[in-house]
Parts: C-alpha cells; sequence; structure tokens
C-alpha cells in the first residue's frame, strides 16, 4: 500500500496575501467549520419546527471528514481563478466557507433544506451563495470538473481569455463505484488536463457500512494507468512521529494490514481497549505493545485517529506537490464523523447529533449552542485570515453577454429526397457562410459516430479540436472522405462511446456564458436509443445552466433493420417531460433548419434553454412538407414549427383529424389521401413539438404562462373533429391533444419492443402503418 511515486510540481500554488497562516490560525477555522457545518445540519431539524414531521436529513458525518481538507483548500491553497466541486453531502461546509468569508448572509444557516433556502447539495442556480459545481447525482459532480476544464481550453482556443486556474473534485470515495467516474478518467484525451484535481476523501465509508474492501493502492494503480499524478496523504504528524521510534515500523504495517472494519472499531474502543486490540496477535505485536505502553491515554487514542486527511500540514504538503502537466488525484486517509461524537460509527452516514450530544461537543469545542452563528472578532488572527482569503479569492463579474445573431433561416427549398438526419449536417454548414460569427460558436460532440450522423462535412469544414495540432496521416489518401484535422481551432469533439462523457461535457460548454461571459451552443449528437442513458447527467447539466442541444438520431423502429435493442420507444416523452428543454421530432429538412436555428437562438442566456431534436435515417419526399412560396405564409409556417407543429392538409368537410409526428407523416398523408377517396375526408397536422403544445395547452387552462395560439392555429373549433394520432414512439405522447377540443380519439405508436424487418413489416407489426391508420379512422367514426 506504499503511495505512487509523486511528481515535482511545476507551479507553485499561491498562499494568502500575507504568505501561509500558522496552523493554530487554521486549526481555530478549522474548529468553526466543524461546528458551523454540524450547526446549520442541527438547526435544521432539532430546532426549526417542522409541522408535518417529514424527515430533513443532512449528513453531519460526511461534513466533518470534509472539514480539514476544504479548510487547508480554501485558506491556502485555491487561487481566483480556481473552481471546486464539493462533495454533495459536505455542502453545509461549503456554506460555512462563504460564511466566514462574508458571501453568506447568516440568515441562510438556518435555512438548509427550507423552501427557498440552502439547498439539499450544492447548487449554481439555486444557492444563494457562490457554487462553482451543482453536485448531488453520484458522480455526475465530480467529473464536471474534467469538462470544465476541456470548455475552459476551447473557450480560450476560439473567443476570449478565460484567465488561469485549476478545477477541484472533491470526492467520496464510494462515489468512485459510480461508472460514469471511470468512463471520464479513462478518456484518452482526460491525460492532458493538468489543471483537473481531484481530492478523494477515502473514509471507507457508504451509506450502509464500512466498505470491506476498499483498497488504497488498487485506486492507485488505476489513476496511474490513466495518466494521473497520484499522491496519497495517508497519515498525520503525530503517527508518523511514533512510526519513526522503536516498534514503530512494526505499527506502520499493522495499521497498513488492517482491513477497514477492524480499523473503524477500533475508533470506537476506549484506550485501553485500544491497547489489547492494536498489537493484534502477528509477529510484531509486542513492539506495538511496548511503543504504545509509553503513551499516554489520550495520546493514544488520538494518534488512532491521526490520518493525513485530517492533518494540515500534511495536507498543505499534498497540495504543494501537484503536477500541473497531468491530471492529479490526492488520496487522503479520512475518518466519517471525525471530530464528532459519532466519529467512525459504522452507520454514522445519516446519523443526527441529539440535543444532548450536540450541548457537549459544544462544550468540547468552547462554543455556545444557544449562539451557534458568532463571527470571529474582528481583532482576531483568524478573522484577518477570513478577510485576506476572501479578498485573494474575489472575482470580477462576469462579462457582459456579446450580441449573437442567428438567423431564422436561409431561404433555401430543400427538393427531392432527403432526411432529416441529414438536414442537420447542411444545416450546420450552412450557418457557416449565412452567419459566421455565430457558427464560431457552436460545438459538436459525438461519441464515435460522426459519420454514421451525417457530421462528416462538418467536421471536415471545421476540424477537430485539440490543445495541440495533430498531423493528419491520412490527409493525401484519396480515399479518405472524412479528414481527421485535429488543431485547437477545431470545432467538433469526439469522446469514445460513452454517452454520459458526451452530455457532461455539452452541460459545460454550455455554461461558459455564465463562467467567462462567452456563450457556446454546443451540439452532441448520438444514437437516440442511447439518449435514455445519457438522461440523467444531462438532465443534471440542465439543472446547472449549462443549455445544450442533444440530437438523437436515427430514432424509432424506422431504424427497423437494426431490430428491437437499437429501436427508440419513450424518447418523445423524455423530451416532452425534460424540464428546461424544448423538444422537436421532426418530418421534413426545412422542419430541422428552423428549429435548429430557434433552438440556437435560445441558448446561452439567463433565461435560456435547451433543446432536444429527434431525427431519422428514412428518405422522405420533401415536396411533402408543401412549403408555401408566399414570404408571408411561409413566415408563418416557420413559426408554427417553431412553436410545435402546423396544419398540413386542409380539407372541407374534414370529417376527422389525423396528427402525426416525425417519421409518420408519409404514412399520415398516404392514409389522408385514401380516407378522402371513401368519402372520408380528413385534415391531417404536423406536431414538432408536443411539449410546446402541451404547455400551450396548460396556459390555456391558467396553469401556465406561454402562449396558446398555436392551438387555435393547429386545431380551431370550428374544426373540432375525431382524431388519430401516430407517431413512431409511444403513443400516449400525443394523446392529450384529443383533450384540446373534448373529441373522440385513437392514439397509435410503439408500446413494445422492436423486430428486424423491412420498414413496412416493421410498421405494420406496431400498427402504424398507413392500413393500421386508415382502420383507426374508419373506427373512430361517429
Amino acid at each position: 500500500m506504499n503511495p505512487a511515486p509523486v511528481a515535482t510540481s511545476t507551479s507553485s500554488a499561491p498562499s494568502s496575501a500575507a504568505g501561509d497562516p500558522d496552523f493554530d490560525t487554521l486549526q481555530s477555522i478549522e474548529r468553526r467549520l466543524l461546528w458551523l457545518s454540524t450547526s446549520i445540519v442541527h438547526h435544521a431539524n432539532r430546532v426549526r419546527p417542522n409541522p408535518t414531521g417529514l424527515k430533513v436529513g443532512g449528513h453531519q458525518a460526511s461534513c466533518a471528514s470534509m472539514v480539514s481538507i476544504m479548510t487547508a483548500l480554501w485558506f491556502v491553497q485555491l487561487r481566483a481563478g480556481d473552481r471546486v466541486s464539493v462533495k454533495p453531502h459536505a455542502s453545509p461546509v461549503l456554506h460555512g466557507i462563504n460564511y466566514l468569508l462574508g458571501e453568506l448572509d447568516e440568515k441562510y444557516l438556518t435555512t438548509l433544506r427550507e423552501f427557498g433556502g440552502l439547498q439539499s447539495y450544492p447548487s449554481r442556480t439555486k444557492d444563494p451563495d457562490t457554487v462553482d459545481y451543482s453536485t448531488g447525482s453520484v458522480g455526475i459532480g465530480a467529473t464536471a470538473p474534467i469538462w470544465g476544464a476541456m470548455a475552459r481550453r476551447y473557450v480560450d482556443t476560439h473567443l476570449a481569455t478565460t484567465g488561469s486556474g485549476r478545477q477541484y473534485s472533491l470526492v467520496g470515495d464510494a462515489e468512485l463505484d459510480e461508472g460514469a467516474v471511470w468512463e471520464a478518467i479513462l478518456d484518452p484525451g482526460i491525460a492532458e488536463l493538468g489543471e483537473v484535481v481531484w481530492i478523494v476523501d477515502l473514509n471507507r465509508q457508504s451509506l450502509d457500512r464500512v466498505v470491506p474492501n476498499i483498497a488504497a493502492r488498487r485506486l492507485e494503480k488505476m489513476f496511474d494507468a490513466a495518466g494521473w499524478q497520484v499522491i496519497t496523504v495517508k497519515f498525520g504528524r503525530l503517527l508518523e512521529s511514533l512510526f519513526a521510534r522503536p516498534g514503530g515500523g512494526a505499527l506502520r504495517a499493522r495499521i497498513l494490514d488492517m482491513s477497514n472494519p477492524e480499523y473503524q472499531r477500533l475508533l470506537r474502543c476506549s484506550a485501553a481497549e485500544v491497547r489489547t486490540r492494536l498489537p493484534g496477535t502477528g509477529a510484531g505485536s509486542e513492539p506495538i505493545a511496548a511503543l504504545i505502553a509509553d503513551l499516554d491515554d489520550d495520546t493514544l487514542t488520538a494518534a488512532i485517529r491521526n490520518l493525513g486527511g485530517h492533518d494540515l500540514p500534511a495536507l498543505i504538503q499534498a497540495y504543494r506537490q501537484i503536477d500541473d502537466t497531468r491530471p492529479t488525484v490526492i488520496i487522503a486517509y479520512t475518518i466519517k464523523g471525525y471530530g464528532l461524537p459519532t466519529q467512525g460509527h459504522p452507520q454514522n452516514h445519516s446519523a443526527l447529533l441529539s440535543v444532548d450530544e450536540y450541548t457537549r461537543f459544544a462544550e468540547g469545542i468552547g462554543y455556545d449552542p444557544n449562539q451557534p452563528w458568532q463571527r470571529f472578532p474582528a481583532d482576531t488572527d483568524a478573522a484577518r485570515l477570513c478577510e485576506t482569503t476572501a479578498a485573494h479569492l474575489h472575482r470580477d463579474p462576469v462579462p457582459a453577454l456579446p450580441e449573437v445573431g442567428i438567423p431564422t433561416e436561409f431561404g433555401r427549398i430543400p427538393k427531392g429526397t432527403s432526411t432529416t438526419q441529414a438536414a442537420l449536417g447542411r444545416a450546420l454548414l450552412d450557418l457557416t457562410r449565412a452567419a459566421p460569427e455565430a457558427a464560431q460558436r457552436v460545438v459538436t460532440v459525438s461519441p464515435d459516430v460522426s459519420s454514421t450522423t451525417n457530421l462528416g462535412g462538418w467536421v471536415n469544414k471545421v476540424g477537430v479540436w485539440s490543445s495541440d495540432e495533430r498531423h493528419n496521416w491520412f490527409a493525401d489518401d484519396a480515399e479518405t472522405i472524412m479528414h481527421w484535422n485535429e488543431r485547437p481551432t477545431g470545432q467538433h469533439m469526439e469522446l469514445g462511446i460513452a454517452e454520459t462523457n458526451l452530455v457532461g461535457l455539452i452541460g459545460e460548454l454550455g455554461a461558459t456564458w455564465s463562467r467567462w461571459g462567452q456563450p457556446l451552443f454546443p451540439i452532441g449528437v448520438l444514437y437516440d436509443p442511447f439518449v435514455e442513458r445519457a438522461l440523467e447527467p444531462w438532465s443534471y447539466g440542465i439543472y446547472a445552466g449549462g443549455q445544450s442541444i442533444l440530437v438523437g438520431t436515427p430514432s424509432g423502429v424506422t431504424l427497423a433493420a437494426e431490430g428491437g435493442a437499437h429501436q427508440s420507444i419513450k424518447t418523445p416523452t423524455i423530451g416532452l417531460e425534460q424540464p428546461g428543454c424544448i423538444s422537436y421530432d421532426l418530418a421534413f429538412a426545412i422542419d430541422v433548419e428552423w428549429t435548429l436555428l430557434a433552438s440556437l437562438s435560445r441558448m446561452g442566456r439567463p433565461d435560456g434553454s435547451s433543446a432536444y431534436l429527434r431525427l431519422s435515417t428514412r428518405p422522405v419526399d420533401q415536396t411533402l412538407a408543401d412549403v408555401p412560396a408566399d414570404p408571408a405564409a411561409r413566415e408563418r409556417r416557420r413559426r408554427q414549427v417553431v412553436a410545435g407543429g402546423y396544419p398540413l392538409v386542409r380539407r372541407e368537410g374534414a370529417q376527422l383529424t389525423i396528427v402525426a409526428m416525425g417519421a409518420l407523416l408519409t404514412e399520415a398523408l398516404a392514409a389522408a389521401e385514401r380516407l378522402e377517396q371513401t368519402g372520408v375526408p380528413a385534415d391531417v397536422v404536423c406536431v414538432t413539438s408536443p411539449g410546446l403544445l402541451f404547455e400551450a395547452l396548460q396556459a390555456r387552462q391558467g396553469r401556465g404562462t406561454g402562449e396558446s395560439w398555436i392551438l387555435d392555429q393547429l386545431f380551431p373549433a370550428d374544426r373540432a373533429a375525431p382524431m388519430v394520432t401516430v407517431l413512431d414512439g409511444h403513443p400516449h405522447t400525443l394523446a392529450f391533444l384529443s383533450g384540446i377540443n373534448q373529441v373522440r380519439s385513437t392514439a397509435l405508436g410503439v408500446s413494445k419492443f422492436g423486430q428486424v424487418g423491412s420498414l413496412d413489416d416493421v410498421y405494420r407489426y406496431h400498427g402504424i402503418d398507413t392500413d393500421s391508420i386508415v382502420r383507426a379512422a374508419l373506427d373512430i367514426q361517429p
């Protein structure tokens, strides 16, 4: 379990303005942060009225294990340009720091998990104080600084200088079980990000238990194999001094070889019990017993708890060794609940101090439990250190956002047969010609599917982003169609096949407007069936203020030959239900152009939003779109497309309305023609965004603030008729539309796993082919 070799730092991290503070001052701040974080949780659970009796919660033990790490980091190590992602359960420590630095009003300290107060976990958009990264969902906050580092470098190479600074992640060891963490660590491009620093709180406990097999040496090897610098902070000064005495080598070996549960049990023992248990029964038991025999009880119990993650000098020394030429992980041995009555207890994860325990804890560290929020007196060294640290970490306001003009359209009318997937690539290329300043802010990201999602022309045009220029050895190969030119000015990023990495990256690329005043327009392209795999981190990125466009293509059972495993069913409803996002499922190339440009225009600003475009590889006759030739009528159609849908066919005396979305417009139009021949005239409405139509319906009913005009244009009351809805996705996506005018309806769609086959066979299997639409229409007639 020896630590990996430590590289020499290439840049010295700055200290506070007056130089490194003395450790007595740091320790006084450390104690105050332990007290504040414990009190914030205590007040929320034991003091604040709780009429419902519902659990409030909080994590006093998880805070305690991080206090020393965060004290040394904020009050010695950090620079103004650095950013820190704080592990979710340590949020009260972060709020305590911001309170001591004067960035958080005292009134908020009593509002943890209260409506309008401090959030359960750090939130950039909802907390009242400075939070660099939103955390909470396991693994997402840990990896966010990696993508933040890439986003910062991208802005530097394309738009403006962002300054300098490291990106820190404070990570609990149990969080390393999350697969997304290792997907990020193992991506080849990450090894170049020397500004990334992870600090692992190795307390060897999860929510339920002491984890028996957490092996620091294994973690060291895994990070080292990924190209990271590894620094391990095992023991504090007291233990290290004991190791230097006779018998110290045996004591060190005994502690290192001890299982996690056995070590944790020692933390709950009296000094007498420690003297019996610690030597063990191995060959080194006698020298260990002789060594600890000379220690008084207080020193012995303190020594057992003297791990490196709670030793300020050891932590500061580790921070000074960071190598800025590659990512760094600092593995800090800690005790969960350190300094609290619950320290080391195997079930202390969510344990709360009782009122009596809290009172005794206050007495033990010399604080008044009735006045928990006192600041340091102004004439103390601790108060002066807080003041100088606040000045040292001050950041200038984010610059005003630039005006970026996004055209509403390019003025063309697509002809012939084409796919909506191909239309995406063409629209991006058109943007480079029509609005080069806006196109400069577009960055596309894909997980090794650039060519199969029709991004090849775009990639050839703008190149692939890389921190350094790399030689393209296939540039002179005449048979190579897609050119992989990697350079700092490239605008396409490709990660490995890990969708969580992709959406994590576009989330941070989409947050640059709020960090450095430079908006980017990130577009992530992946196979639509895998949107569900990426949904949680993408949703969390939107929650944190990252605005992006996610393109799912190809989609649905229309991807017939690929079979059920590659056929998406639920994604249309996901787009409808996702907060902060406008979803589109599109039928024609012109619809792709209009909605893409509208989506770009909504990004990169405080009131902005993300978008989800669901596209298809099905070739469609573009004349079916029947785009109006008159300029005013064309603009009216564009506005309808962007707002959620448009009437495509209006027939005199219509007895039926067929509502279709995406790839199924072809079948809907064919069904309407056949129904006309049978004497049942039918209107055809093309829905582009069920989510926007639902919001319009909510607004009409007084449950929202949006506009409802689009409903009058798609479903006017004087044309109300029985309705058949059909889409390549779950039928309930459009089922609500019949409620607009309270008409009879039948909802067609996909609600079972797909099959391999021809398009006709697959559509027939799911009951979404033309025959099925015609039958449903006839069945619903009065």
